[in-house]
């Protein structure tokens, strides 16, 4: 225990001279973000009014003259609160009176994301120029992500699980954008010396709901006109989507993913997934989990509620496209369930299709696909993006 305890203790040491090697050899002016608020002589701000949320239930944002304020909620505790953000103009002096929170200067210039989920939608809102760089650069999918890390920048920032704080530190970011676990810290991103900017986006329960969190990112990069845009369309698009699969008249029962290791994890009822699946006019055969993220469930659960579903999703990630014959190989029972016999097997190759980039943020190119393998007739013209038959 003595050894552990000496191991913890030089490893907050060198977490101390990280930080203060930070402090004495990049000056502030090199970081518009700051961490504490500091009143500044300036006319004080006026009283803040909320903006009205649509579909996003952990974000609430407050505009008043000079800044504006936005709050993270804590999706494991309804009630709480798990960050406050005050955003000034980079270019504006700082009023002298600011509520509470972390003082972010906007537009971000030199943001680390953590994932490519969030370094896809500034891509798209043209913004892939202020992003420093992108954490667990090698599973990257999405080519042009991929070309821009290949020309160097976005910069490769290391792994996100155990971050290599000297090359954070290295890229001088502004800002790092995180995503929050239940009772779980954020490690040694924190001696990087930025703030840490968190984004539940994928905690909603809803897919218009984790969209809407583009405006958070509208806000930190100067580009609310093109996340509107953006929004609006996506908005537009998934509703009369939803419209078109109302008028399915059947409901084909639905199974997703398969085993790892002992476990089989399926998306709750009340996850986006769930909600995406219900929105295209499918039964999914998981629909009565009231979880809000992913199930964690025995084959033999699995094999008893879905053994005849009429359809089966499987995402994978593999150098080659996954066929019947390897699904079986990998675990002979797979063959039992009615989607296996009847070939309607449908597979995305994450590791050839950029899902995990796109989906979160563009809920509607996912809806397309999965109302077009529900209910064929009803979108006749479309071809699948994501999900393909095996």
């Amino acid at each position: 225990m003595r050894h552990f305890a000496d191991i913890r203790a030089l490893a907050s040491q060198a977490l101390a001279a990280a930080r203060q090697m930070f402090v004495l050899f990049f000056p502030a002016f090199l970081f518009p973000a700051a961490v504490l608020l500091v009143p500044a002589a300036c006319a004080p701000a006026t009283s803040v009014g909320p903006a009205t949320m649509e579909h996003a239930s952990l974000l609430r944002i407050e505009r008043a003259d000079s800044f504006t304020r936005v709050e993270v909620l804590d999706a494991w505790h309804p009630g709480r609160t798990s960050q406050v953000y005050v955003l000034v103009p980079g270019d504006a002096p700082l009023p002298e009176r600011l509520p509470e929170g972390t003082l972010l200067r906007t537009p971000l210039r030199r943001a680390i994301a953590c994932s490519a989920v969030h370094a896809g939608l500034l891509a798209d809102l043209g913004r892939l120029g202020s992003v420093a760089g992108i954490c667990d650069a090698r599973y990257v999918c999405r080519e042009d992500l991929r070309a821009a890390l290949a020309a160097g920048s976005p910069a490769d920032a290391g792994s996100s699980v155990t971050p290599d704080v000297e090359r954070l530190v290295a890229l001088r970011p502004d800002a790092i954008l995180v995503s929050p676990f239940e009772n779980a810290g954020h490690g040694t991103m924190a001696a990087a010396g930025a703030p840490l900017v968190e984004c539940a986006d994928y905690m909603e329960t809803s897919a218009l709901g984790r969209a809407e969190w583009m405006k958070f990112f509208g806000l930190l990069f100067g580009c609310e006109s093109r996340t509107d845009s953006l929004y609006n369309t996506v908005c537009a698009a998934y509703d009369s989507l939803c419209d078109v699969a109302a008028s399915a008249k059947s409901r084909p029962t639905l199974m997703c993913d398969r085993k790892e290791g002992a476990i089989w994890y399926v998306p709750g009822g009340q996850s986006y997934l769930g909600r995406i699946y219900a929105d295209a006019g499918a039964q999914y055969l998981f629909a009565d989990r009231a979880e809000s993220g992913s199930v964690p469930l025995s084959f033999e659960e699995v094999f008893r509620t879905a053994r005849d579903a009429d359809v089966w999703f499987v995402k994978y990630g593999a150098a080659a496209g996954l066929t019947y014959n390897a699904l079986a190989g990998d675990f002979a029972p797979y063959r039992d369930f009615r989607p296996w016999r009847t070939r309607r097997i449908y597979g995305c190759n994450t590791y050839a299709m950029p899902y995990y980039e796109t989906v979160p943020f563009r809920p509607d190119l996912l809806l397309r696909d999965v109302v077009k393998i529900m209910h064929p007739e009803l979108l006749p013209g479309h071809t699948l993006r994501f999900y393909t038959p095996l």
